[in-house]
């Protein structure tokens, strides 16, 4: 794979940290806006990134580039990730995909009518620590309730108390605890379980947005509730019931480095089979194979997921708005 990026902010700086722990990947190409130039440039030279521009559609026409990671605000992906398609890239594109299903369709078809790849980057469905979880849940099922919680303390919080708005928490910008942080366990809990029947989303509201919230997803036999809050600290535990037996973890769900299995009877067993030290090196190791191998048979099972999350995100939306 031949990457370009666009975007300079928090999760590309994130993700270029771990870049040298994925397979067959060279960084071709950086684009950012002119007031950021300065910033594509030190990051370029910092991880031998090939090119760097100040105009995105010099990345979308570099030939270097074959496929384009869009880490930019969540209310630009759409644009971006169109633009990118329709110069003939592939697109990895951050969480949440897109605002809508209809911008998320639309995505998908200009993708299959150029014959690329478009996948949302979402850390924990691709963690070694996922795929043994999923596994583990019949030792525990029958399942009834699931208790996933992600509170962070937003490091723009206090500016968002004192009136500066940043776009993690501008209502305009697609912003909010439901997009930016439950996402993960939305995310977590469709892999897990598939789509749920209903959803209401109970947010706590400051300023016009969510700055916290809980998700309620309702399922035949069982009920899901989903902690999200980037105005709060915790230690964070999330818990998986069923009659035989607990499914639990601490920390982010986003980056799921541990779980446990406690079975009502039997001994417990903890795991941590991650095989990276950062949440991004699994689903860009995926991505990799993905596209190098042009593999849409995964790329549309993964997008498949996306769009059962994109139905839960629109719903949630729906039933408080």
């Amino acid at each position: 794979m031949k990457l370009g990026i666009v975007g300079s902010g928090k999760i590309v700086h994130d993700f270029l940290t771990t870049a040298n722990k994925i397979d067959n990947l060279e960084l071709a190409a950086i684009s950012t806006t002119k007031r950021s130039e300065g910033i594509a440039q030190d990051l370029a030279k910092k991880y031998d990134i090939k090119e760097a521009y100040a105009d995105n559609d010099r990345l979308y026409h570099d030939s270097t580039v074959d496929t384009v990671y869009v880490g930019v605000p969540n209310f630009l992906h759409y644009d971006v990730a169109k633009k990118a398609l329709e110069a003939g890239k592939n697109v990895i594109c951050e969480k949440p995909l897109v605002e809508t299903i209809d911008q998320a369709k639309e995505l998908k078809k200009i993708a299959d009518e150029n014959d690329r790849i478009i996948v949302e980057a979402i850390t924990n469905i691709h963690l070694e620590n996922y795929k043994q979880m999923k596994k583990d849940l019949s030792e525990i099922a029958p399942i009834h309730i699931v208790s996933l919680n992600f509170t962070q303390y937003s490091s723009r919080y206090d500016n968002f108390l004192k009136g500066i708005i940043e776009p993690v928490f501008d209502p305009k910008k697609d912003g909010g605890a439901l997009m930016d942080i439950n996402i993960y366990n939305i995310h977590l809990a469709v892999g897990l379980f598939g789509k749920p029947k209903k959803v209401q989303y109970y947010p706590v509201m400051q300023k016009g947005i969510d700055t916290s919230g809980i998700l309620n997803m309702i399922y035949p036999g069982m009920q899901a509730s989903l902690v999200a809050a980037k105005d709060s600290y915790a230690n964070q535990r999330s818990y998986i019931e069923g009659e035989k037996g607990t499914i639990y973890f601490d920390g982010s769900p986003g980056v799921l480095s541990n779980f446990s299995v406690d079975p009502k009877d039997g001994e417990v067993k903890h795991y941590k089979l991650n095989k990276y030290p950062h949440r991004m090196a699994s689903e860009f190791n995926d991505f990799v194979q993905i596209i190098d191998h042009h593999d849409t048979k995964t790329a549309n099972k993964l997008f498949d997921h996306s769009m059962a999350v994109m139905d839960v995100l629109v719903a949630a939306k729906k039933s408080y708005m």
